[in-house]
């Protein structure tokens, strides 16, 4: 576990990773639909697929960046606990809900490794 103060460090470091990885997804929905298995035979993401992944990556984007910069403290405390909700809320509807079996368990996993790893690092007091 890093030293008092290189937590605050590590966890913008974990929010640029989210809001760039976020951002991905708004441009190119096919980065999520591919392995959760959305996108067609051919590659292709339906429009209400795209829809909703745009959704989830603008919310990530929106997330990311209030932890990269929250004043430390309580408010990077909540910009924490708002992206490990999201993750944990992402893997129980993709666990529960994606239609193959495969991409369930691995974007679950996947998840919840992700809220864990803000969750141990951000989460501190």
């Amino acid at each position: 576990m890093p030293r008092n103060g290189a937590h605050v460090v590590v966890t913008r470091v974990l929010g640029a990773v989210t809001a760039a990885y976020s951002a991905a997804l708004v441009v190119s929905p096919r980065i999520l639909a591919k392995p959760t298995g959305l996108a067609g035979r051919g590659g292709e993401v339906p429009g209400p697929v795209r829809t909703l992944i745009a959704a989830i990556g603008a919310r990530d984007t929106a997330i990311g960046a209030a932890m990269m910069f929250a004043t430390p403290g309580l408010p990077l405390r909540t910009a924490v606990a708002t992206r490990v909700a999201a993750d944990l809320a992402d893997a129980a509807v993709f666990g529960l809900t994606l239609p193959d079996r495969a991409a369930r368990r691995k974007v679950a996993v996947f998840a919840v490794s992700w809220a864990l790893l803000c969750g141990v690092f951000g989460l501190r007091r």
